[in-house]
């Protein structure tokens, strides 16, 4: 892991959380290795040919993943299913629910195939 997520998960007092967010990242990186990791806006991302994959962040009732508006719009009945609290661009894990790991696959290989030939960092 970069130095810089390393510092950013030492910030995370609550030893509980910071494993859990130490897992996904690694989970990310084991899954994808072709993603490049970015420390940017407080928050770990990934990337890919330097267009924006997906970023996680903490909040203190819960962990958020983001790919991008078009990709909440795409998975929605799934992030509605695990019960995770969808904002436009990002969802909410709360703490107490188990991180779907194979809906984050789907994410990030959707993200990854759709944006394949992107040249910006954002979708346009």
């Amino acid at each position: 892991m970069i130095a810089a997520f390393e510092t950013y998960l030492d910030k995370i007092e609550d030893p509980s959380q910071q494993a859990r967010v130490r897992e996904v990242l690694n989970w990310v990186q084991t899954a994808f290795p072709q993603l490049e990791q970015r420390f940017a806006w407080n928050q770990p991302i990934f990337t890919d040919h330097g267009t924006f994959i997906i970023g996680f962040s903490v909040a203190k009732a819960h962990m958020a993943f983001a790919p991008e508006g078009a990709v909440m719009t795409e998975f929605a009945d799934q992030i509605a299913a695990d019960n995770y609290n969808p904002g436009k661009k990002f969802g909410r894990i709360k703490w107490t629910q188990p991180v779907d790991y194979d809906l984050l696959k789907r994410i990030i290989a959707f993200n990854l195939a759709d944006k394949a030939d992107c040249t910006t960092f954002w979708r346009k």
